[in-house]
């Protein structure tokens, strides 16, 4: 086993083969893969009817005029994007309702239809507009799934997604990135009636012709899909949490409906490069709740986010929702550009010595041969960050390594302290950070342990982050009521509470189960109080998205005076019995 000493006696020496020299191992990235990739982090832009409905979904029922901001700016969203760190802004061109924020040619259900400009403005070309000048890159998000449309289900409906497709991607400029949600068929108004339609996601939109139209009109788009019957560019992370496995690897099998796994850790052997992209919001939900105000991530939070995503191989794709006033909340502008700051404090300031290895071509690729190397500080030096890069060019190859720190003569294992199992010194990818204790050192040493073929680390790097201070667990979360909750079987499986007096109440709140994976999370409800000796329903609707974000979900009523309340869950994501993590009443 080798050793590299990154010393000034090494300093003049240069490693006699190039990376492009090797052969590659595996799948590679293409060169819109590898730019999308380098972007790091960018934004989603989440804004529709949506926002003035309260809901995360719309059942394609909403109206038109409620479209009416006061304040638009699309320099403020621009201006508070870039402020965060974003190099891009994924807009919610159209969303599950079918509501189309562009001047589509294909429909009235769009800002046509509003009052807003007296129905001719276009969001999506004042905000790509914006972009430009701003020097930020510009993408689209295209809900498949088309509560609005009559022809959902049907073969028509997917000549209509591909021509609104196709306005997207000619009339706006580069489009670096399209986005289709996985969300796809289920209640709708669908053109005049409340009714249930399924398709199949593999078969029905045909996305391998889809995916030729888009190279076709835009040939440096990446595709972010999940599940089609061609594999994107990108991939869901199996979670909107805001984490990827500590096992990251850029890879899937191009012809597989992924399971679970695949998504979240990538697939080892697999035969296209398809890396993680992490998409996660600065609030609970996706597009904006008054009452989230007090729910904003942390810039604990958000650090945390950033570990876990382009810490892990992974971009990290994060939401700024906007106001119903057409605006970014300040709180999250502000929360936003302090998270950015604090990563350039970090990272701007590498602890390495000055002294470094290039190729013979100026490359910064520290070895092609070597599997340990050793960080020479000359001195103790204080860190605990360390950041490792392979050059992805020629494949992803590590497949987990050691990392030891050299304290009064003695080597001292550094463990990566956001594991959840292990160590967490898995793979590495374009970029691997590993978070441990604060240490002193004067030698700092990475060992790989296992690769797919040799190594090639185009760059190492040791930095000292300032502590701050944890989240609180349930810090700003309302506390539960003093109120007895019973469960009772019946056939909607349904949890029944008792507040042992009668109170009025203004809504209850749900928390489902948080563990991945788990059965009877309510996806549609409906509330009951007890009149009399009889049940009178109070409401009824859908948790949108709960599975794949389970967050607090809130049911608001009129105030109402109960002392027995019952929740039932109409439909589960699967298994035949109610879970809940948490239930509080709103007084």
């Amino acid at each position: 086993m080798k050793t590299l000493i990154l010393s000034a006696i090494l300093s003049a020496l240069s490693l006699s083969t190039a990376a492009q020299d090797i052969e590659p191992c595996g799948p590679v990235p293409t060169q819109d893969q590898i730019n999308l990739q380098d972007m790091e982090m960018y934004a989603f832009i989440h804004y529709s009817l949506n926002t003035y409905t309260d809901q995360e979904w719309g059942f394609g029922d909403e109206d038109p005029s409620l479209f009416n901001p006061q304040n638009l700016d699309v320099k403020q969203w621009v201006t508070t994007c870039k402020n965060a760190g974003m190099k891009g802004i994924i807009f919610t061109a159209k969303h599950h309702c079918g509501f189309c924020m562009w001047q589509s040619a294909y429909t009235d259900y769009s800002v046509k239809s509003s009052p807003w400009k007296d129905g001719k403005g276009d969001v999506v070309k004042e905000l790509a507009e914006e972009c430009r000048k701003a020097g930020l890159r510009f993408a689209v998000y295209l809900s498949p799934w088309d509560r609005n449309h009559p022809e959902y289900g049907h073969a028509e409906y997917v000549t209509y997604f591909r021509n609104q497709l196709r306005e997207l991607l000619t009339n706006y400029g580069d489009i670096y990135e399209v986005w289709f949600d996985g969300a796809n068929g289920g209640d709708g108004w669908y053109g005049g009636a409340n009714e249930t339609r399924k398709i199949d996601r593999l078969t029905y939109y045909q996305w391998s012709e889809t995916y030729d139209m888009i190279r076709q009109l835009q040939p440096h788009c990446v595709i972010w899909n999940d599940g089609a019957d061609r594999r994107g560019d990108l991939r869901w992370v199996g979670t909107e949490a805001g984490n990827i496995g500590h096992v990251n690897w850029s890879l899937m099998n191009s012809k597989e409906d992924p399971q679970w796994g695949d998504l979240h850790y990538g697939v080892e052997n697999g035969d296209v490069w398809c890396p993680g992209e992490t998409n996660t919001s600065i609030r609970p939900g996706w597009f904006y709740h008054t009452y989230e105000d007090g729910h904003v991530k942390s810039l604990s939070k958000l650090m945390d986010t950033y570990y876990k995503s382009v810490g892990r191989n992974s971009t990290l794709l994060l939401n700024f929702p906007i106001m119903p006033n057409g605006l970014i909340s300040p709180i999250d502008s502000l929360r936003g550009s302090t998270f950015c700051k604090m990563v350039n404090e970090i990272f701007s300031h590498d602890l390495t010595p000055s002294t470094t290895i290039t190729n013979a071509d100026g490359s910064n690729n520290y070895s092609v041969n070597d599997s340990t190397y050793i960080i020479d500080f000359q001195k103790p030096t204080t860190f605990n960050r360390f950041m490792a890069c392979e050059d992805i060019r020629q494949g992803q190859r590590v497949k987990s390594f050691r990392l030891e720190a050299l304290v009064n003569g003695n080597w001292i294992p550094l463990q990566d302290e956001l594991a959840d199992w292990g160590d967490g010194l898995a793979t590495i990818g374009r970029k691997r950070i590993i978070c441990f204790p604060t240490v002193t050192a004067t030698k700092l040493r990475m060992t790989i342990k296992e690769s797919k073929a040799k190594p090639i680390i185009s760059r190492l790097g040791v930095f000292l982050a300032p502590t701050i201070t944890p989240d609180i667990p349930g810090a700003g979360e309302k506390k539960s009521s003093n109120m007895n909750i019973a469960m009772i079987n019946t056939p909607n499986s349904s949890i029944m509470i008792d507040l042992e007096k009668t109170k009025t109440i203004k809504g209850i709140r749900y928390l489902p189960p948080q563990e991945q994976g788990a059965e009877g999370i309510i996806t549609h409800y409906s509330l009951w109080t007890m009149k009399g000796n009889e049940w009178q329903k109070l409401t009824e609707g859908e948790f949108s998205n709960i599975v794949n974000n389970p967050i607090w979900q809130t049911i608001n009523i009129e105030p109402a005076e109960t002392k027995l309340i019952r929740l039932d869950g109409e439909r589960l994501n699967k298994g035949s019995r109610t879970n809940y993590e948490d239930l509080e009443i709103l007084e």
